[in-house]
């Protein structure tokens, strides 16, 4: 593959590239410095003359003697019946200690989203063992829901009682979780894997966990990253799926960090407008 030297600018987690070939949105990058260093990025968006790339590790060290080569492929997850059990970063690698997950498949993170009106009619009561939402603003399998708090109120303590507890009532099928966690910190992070091995929920469970500590970019692939692996479960294992995405405010704020560097217009409380009026993760079912 060819390597370009054509990098006109830095700016926070994007480097700006003069446009050299056709390349394709969403599309791998591999950034190398003038050490030896290499570091991975995504195209963000392309025109005429220039190529926008978000850099997963940071843009520190890299100048307009980088040199960047573009793989031709996209973001994949490596999947397989063997992530049950398994806490893996918001990139989708592993993170608990143990051995690299041997893939049944690579699939592409960028997702359809599914048509309701296709889905059959929800009816199938999802126990959380929370009276509030069981009894008020019950679960069903088919739906979302959404559960909104305030700054320094215990909705992870809320989300992780509700992986712990959720099944089927009356269901002999296989029901499995999977949990991601979308800018926690480190402590947070140490909570949720005690608890997920203390508990034996982690059994039945995929966990993403995603640090403040790691690229914005992360932040806005964990989702498809743990939707991805939600899909993969259910058509190609028949499990019946519950996914866990907290905190989506993180998510929104990476999406916010990543406009500003782009210098783009912004919306309402400074978000870019696409946040409005664009289709998020979560509407992949």
């Amino acid at each position: 593959m060819e390597e370009y030297r054509t990098i006109k600018q830095v700016t926070g987690p994007l480097i700006f590239v003069e446009k050299t070939r056709p390349v394709g949105y969403g599309e791998l990058v591999t950034i190398t410095l003038p050490d030896g260093t290499t570091k991975r990025g995504q195209v963000l968006d392309t025109s005429r003359d220039i190529v926008v790339i978000q850099v997963f590790e940071g843009t520190r060290g890299i100048d307009t003697k980088s040199t960047v080569r573009f793989t031709g492929d996209i973001v994949r997850l490596s999947v397989s019946y063997d992530m049950l059990g398994r806490i893996l970063s918001g990139s989708g690698d592993p993170i608990d200690g143990g051995p690299k997950i041997i893939p049944e498949e690579r699939r592409e993170v960028v997702g359809s989203a599914i048509n309701p009106y296709a889905r059959e009619y929800p009816r199938e009561f999802i126990q959380t063992g929370i009276s509030a939402i069981d009894g008020m603003n019950t679960l069903v399998r088919g739906q979302k829901l959404p559960i909104f708090s305030g700054s320094g109120f215990p909705h992870n303590d809320i989300a992780l009682q509700v992986a712990r507890q959720a099944k089927v009532r009356g269901e002999a099928e296989e029901f499995a979780v999977v949990f991601a966690a979308i800018g926690i910190t480190s402590e947070e992070a140490r909570y949720f894997m005690r608890d997920f091995e203390m508990t034996g929920a982690l059994e039945r469970a995929v966990v993403f966990l995603n640090l403040a500590s790691d690229p914005p970019i992360e932040r806005l692939l964990t989702p498809r990253m743990a939707l991805t692996a939600a899909e993969f479960l259910a058509y190609e294992y028949d499990l019946h799926i519950l996914v866990i995405l907290t905190d989506m405010t993180n998510y929104c704020e990476a999406l916010r960090e990543i406009s500003a560097a782009r210098e783009e217009v912004p919306g309402r409380r400074g978000y870019p407008c696409l946040l409005y009026t664009s289709p998020s993760p979560r509407d992949r079912g």
